[in-house]
């Protein structure tokens, strides 16, 4: 086969496992949007996780199914406890250096977060201001990572797909104004927000949230591993996760630790706030610029001689 055809084949190959995951459930994201979207580059692992799933293929999952989240449940007062200080002196907010990709779009909606664990990763920053949740949690080695999480009063999230199926998602209520007009939807499927209460969901289905209320919502949502059915599908899914985990930390403070895609992240929004602060001091030279760095990367890749191209 020449270079060129098994090109092709591997594009359709893969547009087959975005096509696959988008037909996964009632509610779709439109397949264009798909296609583009951060989930559908992980759509072929994807799959392999959902072949060897140990749980059933369901939106919303059994809780009594996962019966190390009873530890939770059980001291979510506790945990409530520290959420609120935290919630109080301010520490549950959006990223302030732009170095936290997962979520950027969320901070929009004025959705915000607190980082508790993440993949093995330390935070120094949660083991200081929460200990008592940070212990709870690291008794639980199926828990890869956990925040609190904050949807304030009239706010909502757009439907959308988490990218990664090596993991469910847990959520439990703290801070809540325990009301049906505060909740998520999971392929159509409401739970709505309560103190105390949880569920377990998986979170590659498409899901979307709405506080319809007055009232500030606060959760702990966490990441839990996807049963799978073989040694080897665990084994495997470890791995990917401690990798996924390593390049994506987010910080909460400067002594935390951030991965390679936030920095990259970060660096790219840095980039983007100086262009915008050069073109409009100087659009002219900065047009002129733009229009010459697209034709020294057109002359590489068409007319330069090798090792050009």
């Amino acid at each position: 086969m020449t270079p060129r055809l098994i090109l092709f084949l591997v594009l359709a190959a893969f547009v087959l496992c975005v096509l696959l995951v988008h037909l996964r459930g009632r509610a779709k994201l439109r397949f264009d949007r798909q296609l583009v979207d951060h989930s559908a580059l992980f759509a072929p692992y994807n799959l392999l996780m959902y072949a060897f799933s140990a749980v059933p293929a369901t939106p919303i999952l059994d809780r009594a199914g996962f019966p190390q989240l009873d530890l939770l449940k059980d001291h979510w007062r506790t945990i409530r406890e520290e959420a609120s200080h935290l919630f109080d002196q301010g520490f549950i907010r959006a990223a302030e250096k732009k170095n936290d990709a997962s979520f950027n779009s969320f901070f929009k909606q004025g959705w915000k977060r607190f980082y508790l664990k993440w993949y093995g990763e330390a935070l120094p920053s949660a083991e200081a201001l929460c200990p008592q949740t940070v212990e709870l949690l690291n008794r639980l080695p199926n828990v890869k990572a956990a925040m609190f999480a904050l949807l304030p009063p009239g706010s909502k999230l757009n439907p959308h797909r988490d990218p990664f199926a090596g993991s469910l998602r847990y959520h439990l209520g703290l801070i809540t104004p325990n009301s049906d007009d505060c909740r998520i939807f999971v392929d159509g499927q409401m739970h709505a927000w309560r103190d105390g209460e949880d569920v377990v969901f998986d979170e590659t289905y498409v899901h979307w949230a709405e506080n319809k209320t007055d009232q500030t919502r606060v959760i702990l949502f966490c990441d839990v591993v996807r049963p799978l059915r073989t040694r080897v599908m665990e084994a495997i899914n470890k791995r990917v996760s401690a990798f996924m985990g390593r390049i994506t930390a987010s910080p909460n403070e400067e002594s935390d630790s951030t991965g390679i895609i936030n920095r990259l992240y970060a660096f790219n929004h840095s980039v983007g706030q100086h262009s915008k602060s050069l073109k409009r001091r100087w659009p002219r030279a900065f047009r002129v610029s733009k229009y010459a760095l697209i034709l020294i990367v057109l002359w590489l890749i068409f007319l330069a001689p090798w090792p050009f191209r």
